[in-house]
C-alpha cells in the first residue's frame, strides 16, 4: 500500500490528559505524528487537535477508529489534502545587519507575500502564511542569503472543504454521528 499524508481532525470534551490519550494510540501502532496542533474550538468545553502524519489508508483510519470510540472523543475524521483547506504558520528571525546589506532579502519577503513584524538593530522577524512547502521553500530561500537566525513553523490547522453545518449542529446531531468515521 501507499503511503500519503494524511490529517485527522479530533474534537474532544477539554479535560486534562486527552491529549495523551489520543496520541497513546499513534504510539501503539508505532505510528509517527509529523505536527500536531491543539487549541479550543468553536463550540465552549470542546478542544481541537488537528494531527498531520504520513501513513497507509488502512492503518490511519483504524487509528482514527480507535480513536473516535473513546468516550471523551466526539468526533475524529481523516483527510487527505484534497479534502481540506489548510494552512501553517511560519516565523523566520533574521540578521538586520545582513537585511540593510543585501536588497535580495526584502525582495524575497515581498515576492512571497511574507509580513514584517518586528525589526530592531539586531533581528528583524518576518511571517508568513502558507502550505508546508511554501513555508519551507522560504526557509531556503533565507539560508541561501546566509541571514537566518531562527526558525519555526506551527502545525497544520485545517477545515475540510465539504458544505456542513456548524460544528455545534454537527456534534449534537444524531444523523451526523452515524456517518462519521466511527461507523465506517
Amino acid at each position: 500500500m501507499e503511503k500519503k499524508l494524511y490529517t485527522i481532525i479530533i474534537y474532544t470534551e477539554n479535560i486534562a490528559g486527552m491529549l495523551n490519550q489520543v496520541t497513546a494510540e499513534f504510539t501503539r501502532r508505532m505510528m509517527n505524528i509529523d505536527t500536531i496542533t491543539a487549541s479550543s474550538s468553536s463550540v465552549e468545553g470542546v478542544h481541537r487537535y488537528t494531527i498531520s502524519l504520513w501513513g497507509e489508508e488502512d492503518s490511519v483510519h483504524k487509528v482514527t477508529k480507535r480513536i473516535a470510540k473513546k468516550v471523551d472523543v466526539l468526533k475524529a475524521d481523516y483527510y487527505v489534502d484534497n479534502e481540506i483547506f489548510f494552512q501553517e504558520v511560519a516565523l523566520y528571525k533574521l540578521s538586520t545587519p545582513r537585511l540593510l546589506e543585501n536588497n535580495e532579502i526584502s525582495r524575497i519577503i515581498r515576492h512571497n507575500n511574507a509580513r514584517v513584524i518586528e525589526v530592531n538593530a539586531n533581528y528583524t522577524v518576518v511571517e508568513m502564511t502558507g502550505q508546508t512547502d511554501t513555508v519551507v521553500n522560504l526557509y531556503n530561500e533565507f539560508v541561501a542569503q546566509d541571514c537566518i537566525l531562527q526558525f519555526v513553523k506551527s502545525g497544520r490547522v485545517a477545515v475540510p472543504r465539504a458544505s456542513q453545518a456548524s460544528l455545534g449542529d454537527l456534534l449534537f446531531d444524531e444523523d451526523y454521528k452515524r456517518k462519521s468515521v466511527k461507523n465506517r
